[in-house]
């Protein structure tokens, strides 16, 4: 029997999941069980808990057939619990190293406890938060054992289940068990604390409570939030039973109804249009429960007890201003004059935003308004076919604005058609963000489709890497994700990123990024028409040297000499070299170039028309390679700088580590290594094919040619997604170009 059973509910936390099991499963104190409950997740949660369970045999888990919720999950996990105490964490959330050997040590110094209560941190999206309010409770308390009726100040200890370690057969032999719905935590903690013979508090940060900026259900307003009064009527009927707790009836009804005011002044729980109904439920509680001879609190929280006490709606919202207008100063005023000054805020862009979105018009851009390419013209294409009613309006730079395609209708950005695509548009497409100053406005729906899979840290997770941060508004990229309706996503990787990084309400749609559809639709003609195109003669293996850019650098620089890699590859190879967007020409490639050394591709318009004519791939760090291996074509990463590229970017996973999953093919770190991979037949052996199909596995499970139909019919028709995904076994990739030769 183990000492403790750690029980976690799981629900939609893919992006969190792994960092919490980790926390508990590495724990110095090894006498542990952990009970994962995956309350019917529709996400990856249930794959990534019997992935721990298969390589931990401390692991169980336990999958319920129907969502039940957070209560009835950590009811389900505790059935299954063996251990001495049982203590709840919740999937979010982690805990400090040395928590559990700080618990036993304790356990072991007092006697048995029925609750030993420890402290937290709040950690929130944007950083690091400090202590509970409460913690100088804990400090207080030292090593003393107590009971709430002596030392009642207690009660104010965070209402939540995973901030203590209740002995299992207390818990049980109380009959606690957590009600369906919102604010199930706070009747149990109550019950369980009065009830309690001998509470214990540690005086230790044990759990990093997350703040997630979205997601969290007690920051998404709606009528779940009504659920608080059926969970303190279930506290009070507990109460009635027991007359011997007569004596904490007044203390827990002041909570019960701070509770429920400090519910409905937070717009993110309780919605405007329900706030008086939820004042005249929290009335008639009060009406139902207020004991004989209780005395209303002084300070704030009396004031508005005595306007629940009196049924004075009015006065309540007359008091509740008045603390809001004395908070909020002169910046409110101020920062309203700021945005009445900006140019998006005026005119014409004002002007036909009070006209009604027109239901026939999208609006996409690419890469920060470059020329029409990637996900987002994939998307174009497939609606035209699709939605032809839909008429799509493409945002390009003025210098491009000529370089567009015949026959795709477009915008200068800044023009004055671009402000009235802008402000009419029901559908916005987009790889990157919109600026900041584009407004959305109800009936508009935004579709970010991203441009890559990240293996360097994005979004949130820059804030730690100041080089990759430069410059950034990171309250400003939040604002843009908020716009985000549909998030596309080409692997779970890929979706548990955006989900952490990108903290939104919106929907992530696990479906293949539609630019790869190419590289399951072409056949051999286009693929022969492309490298003719290209300049690359019949026979010529093609390799393709796709680097990212550095944020450490402000111009392209070769990582290996250029020429030397092409003369000793002779003539049966040609180096198709493309530099990233984000650099200007380099002067070395366009000499090598001009000698015929090389062929440089960094200005052709189609990335996807490159890979398909390449016939193996040479990049470092490149989110290309993850579209490459939808190919299954030989990749050769070149790494001379990773150690300096993971730290000063960061990375999400070691791509280097040769693990299957990991490492998409050959690995060389330097120029000579560079040569060998390919004249010793490395760059394409049996060993660099089972790890490119392993790669493929795991970065490729959605990619099969449908990608943007079932985007298309997602987001414009209001479809299921469909069609269906065909498995990576039954799929059948563009054919490869001409074996190429051997070397040696």
């Amino acid at each position: 029997m183990p000492r403790f059973s750690i029980v976690i509910p799981v629900f939609k936390v893919q992006g969190y999941l792994r960092e919490c099991l980790d926390s508990v499963v590495g724990q110095s104190y090894r006498d542990i069980e952990v009970i994962a409950v995956d309350d019917c997740s529709p996400d990856s949660c249930g794959a990534i808990i019997d992935e721990y369970a298969a390589r931990d045999d401390r692991v169980k888990a336990v999958h319920l057939p129907e969502n039940v919720g957070l209560g009835r999950a950590r009811n389900a996990g505790l059935r299954h619990a063996r251990g001495d105490y049982v203590l709840f964490l919740d999937s979010d959330d982690t805990y400090t190293p040395g928590l559990l050997e700080a618990l036993a040590g304790r356990l072991d110094a007092v006697g048995e406890l029925d609750i030993l209560v420890f402290d937290h941190v709040r950690t929130y999206w944007w950083g690091r938060g400090g202590r509970s309010q409460t913690a100088g409770l804990f400090e207080k308390a030292g090593t003393d054992v107590f009971r709430l009726r002596d030392r009642p100040e207690y009660v104010e200890l965070f209402l939540v289940a995973w901030n203590k370690a209740f002995r299992r057969e207390f818990f049980l032999g109380q009959g606690l068990q957590y009600a369906p719905g919102l604010y199930e935590d706070a009747p149990v903690t109550h019950m369980a604390m009065v009830t309690a013979e001998r509470i214990g508090c540690l005086d230790r940060v044990g759990v990093e409570y997350r703040q997630r900026r979205q997601g969290a259900i007690t920051k998404t307003p709606g009528r779940k939030h009504f659920d608080i009064f059926a969970q303190y009527e279930g506290l009070f009927a507990f109460l009635a039973e027991r007359p011997e707790l007569a004596w904490a009836t007044p203390m827990l009804f002041e909570r019960a109804v701070f509770h429920m005011l400090f519910a409905l002044k937070r717009p993110e729980r309780v919605r405007a249009a329900d706030r008086k109904e939820f004042f005249e439920r929290t009335a008639d509680f009060y009406a139902a429960h207020v004991p004989d001879g209780f005395t209303v609190p002084d300070g704030p929280t009396g004031v508005y007890m005595r306007a629940v006490a009196k049924r004075l709606y009015h006065a309540y919202r007359a008091t509740q201003f008045a603390a809001r207008a004395k908070a909020a100063g002169p910046t409110r005023v101020l920062k309203a004059k700021t945005k009445v000054g900006r140019r998006a805020y005026a005119g014409l862009y004002t002007l036909q935003r009070r006209r009604s979105p027109d239901p026939r018009l999208a609006v996409y851009s690419s890469y920060w308004d470059r020329l029409p390419s990637c996900n987002p013209l994939a998307v174009y294409e497939k609606a035209r076919e699709l939605v032809p009613d839909v008429r799509g309006v493409w945002v390009v730079r003025k210098e491009v604005a000529g370089r567009v395609p015949e026959g795709i209708d477009h915008v200068v950005r800044g023009s004055r058609r671009y402000w009235e695509v802008m402000a009419r548009a029901r559908y916005f497409v987009n790889n990157v963000n919109f600026p900041d100053h584009i407004v959305k406005r109800p009936g508009q729906l935004h579709l970010q489709t991203h441009h890559g899979t990240p293996l360097k840290r994005m979004g949130l997770d820059q804030r730690a890497y100041p080089a990759a941060a430069r410059g950034m508004d990171f309250d400003r990229l939040l604002d843009r994700v908020d716009r985000w309706d549909v998030s596309v996503s080409s692997n779970p990787h890929s979706t548990k990123q955006w989900e952490r990084v990108y903290p939104g309400s919106y929907e992530s749609l696990d479906v293949g990024y539609p630019r790869n559809d190419r590289y399951y639709r072409a056949g051999a003609e286009e693929v022969a028409a492309v490298r003719a195109r290209l300049g690359i003669a019949p026979g010529r293996t093609a390799l393709l040297y796709a680097p990212t850019h550095r944020d450490y650098r402000t111009d392209w620089t070769p990582s290996f000499d250029l020429a030397r890699l092409a003369g000793a590859l002779g003539d049966e190879f040609v180096l198709l070299v493309r530099t990233h967007y984000f650099y200007d020409r380099s002067p070395e490639l366009s000499d090598l170039a001009a000698r015929g050394a090389v062929i440089d591709v960094s200005g052709h318009p189609c990335v996807e028309d490159l890979c398909l004519a390449a016939d193996a791939l040479v990049t470092d760090y490149s989110s290309l390679t993850f579209d490459y291996a939808n190919l299954d074509r030989p990749i050769v990463v070149h790494a001379d700088d990773w150690e300096i590229y993971s730290q000063v970017r960061g990375v999400t996973f070691d791509l280097l580590s040769g693990r299957p999953g990991d490492t998409p093919g050959a690995v060389a770190t330097t120029e000579d290594e560079l040569i060998d991979t390919f004249r010793s037949g490395r760059w394409r052996d049996t060993e660099t094919a089972g790890l490119r199909a392993a790669f493929r596995e795991r970065f490729c499970p959605y990619d099969d040619g449908h990608a943007a139909e079932r985007v298309v019919r997602h987001f414009f028709l209001g479809q299921e997604t469909a069609p269906g995904i065909i498995p990576l076994a039954q799929r059948t990739p563009a054919p490869a170009p001409a074996a190429a030769p051997a070397l040696g």
